[in-house]
């Protein structure tokens, strides 16, 4: 579908993006305690039989060699600055190595006048392992060749398909129309020429989702779990005060999986806690979801995570600029690295093996 906004279409949803980002910084719009990383624990090993400067990152995901296997999650586009903000963080990203996601393109999808913008993006980011974003009420509606459209304007390498459902329940401008979700997954994954990647955003899944996700054809899974920024609350801090919605937001502010339960839902319809394989084709679990450190990263990829994904303390630095990104995305390979060191392993097919245990 292609149509041109107006003006007031565009100043609503112009705003509605930029006050996204304002109230995503906020502490309250956190669900801080809810992740489960403080549950997992990596066995310490005291005499690590390598050095330090033998630790390597290096990981292949989507067919291409990376230099780490994390991630700058999906975040903001559709207002004036997303674009160049989405184009410094996609220009960091190719230099240290990290994927990363673009905000939705949903703009994009009704207004075709706007992928000159996303070409632009990629042009700043030739080499980029960029994905696009769509949530799943517009891939519902729209024609598969269109979003392959959004595809091809990024060239980008793959496709997040947002699953957002308590976020719509609350937005004032909401979109809770789910009905045939899973049908136009399938339909997207044999239609679009990239892999399809499902992701929360930040509500997690729950084993019921996970195993209704196999046999669709999908190639990963992003758990996105409870623990970092939580939708339902900024969207009821957006809603008029005392309305329905904003009085609702704040008996779900706490709504969703944690994280690491979300990874152990994931763990569970592939066999690997069960100790018996899946029969049914699976896919990929990447983690993100209140992921504060490389720690936080190591847990989950010891765990068996392909990837691992920052969203808020990313925006965080990014509006502080070039500098600051790079110097927290540094700070946070560190921390993975050290994680990695004080386990012994030397990469991360390595840290895949590591010991770990969970505290109840």
């Amino acid at each position: 579908m292609t149509q041109i906004w107006d003006f007031m279409d565009v100043v609503g949803f112009e705003k509605r993006k930029r006050d996204h980002i304002e109230l995503s910084m906020k502490s309250e719009n956190q669900a801080i305690g809810f992740s489960g990383f403080d549950r997992v624990e990596l066995e310490h090993e005291a005499l690590p039989d390598l050095d330090f400067s033998e630790i390597t990152l290096e990981t292949s995901i989507l067919g291409k060699k990376l230099k780490t296997p994390l991630y700058i999650n999906s975040m903001t586009a559709g207002h004036k600055d997303a674009i160049a903000l989405n184009a410094m963080m996609a220009e960091v990203c190719e230099a240290r190595g990290w994927m990363m996601g673009v905000g939705s393109q949903r703009r994009q999808l009704e207004d075709s006048t706007k992928t000159t913008e996303w070409n632009a993006l990629r042009k700043r980011a030739p080499n980029a392992l960029i994905i696009g974003n769509i949530g799943i009420a517009q891939a519902i509606k729209a024609k598969p060749e269109d979003i392959q459209k959004l595809v091809e304007s990024i060239n980008a390498q793959a496709l997040f398909i947002h699953l957002n459902a308590l976020q719509e329940c609350m937005q004032p401008e909401g979109t809770p129309e789910f009905k045939g979700g899973l049908k136009a997954i399938k339909k997207l994954t044999l239609k679009i020429k990239v892999p399809v990647i499902i992701k929360e955003t930040g509500c997690g899944f729950s084993v019921k989702t996970l195993k209704n996700l196999k046999n669709t054809g999908i190639h990963a899974v992003d758990i996105s779990g409870l623990g970092g920024t939580h939708w339902g609350r900024i969207e009821g801090a957006r809603a008029e005060r005392n309305s329905t919605q904003s009085n609702a937001a704040k008996t779900f502010e706490n709504w969703g999986i944690g994280t690491i339960q979300s990874m152990l839902n994931a763990l569970e319809i592939s066999g690997e806690i069960s100790g018996e394989l899946s029969k049914t084709k699976t896919f990929q679990t990447w983690a993100s979801g209140g992921v504060r450190t490389g720690l936080d990263a190591a847990k989950l990829l010891a765990m068996g995570a392909e990837a691992v994904g920052f969203a808020k303390p990313a925006m965080e630095e990014a509006l502080k600029g070039r500098a600051a990104l790079n110097d927290w995305m540094a700070r946070i390979e560190y921390e993975l690295k050290t994680a990695m060191f004080c386990t012994g392993s030397a990469n991360i097919k390595k840290l895949k093996k590591a010991n770990w245990t969970l505290r109840e």
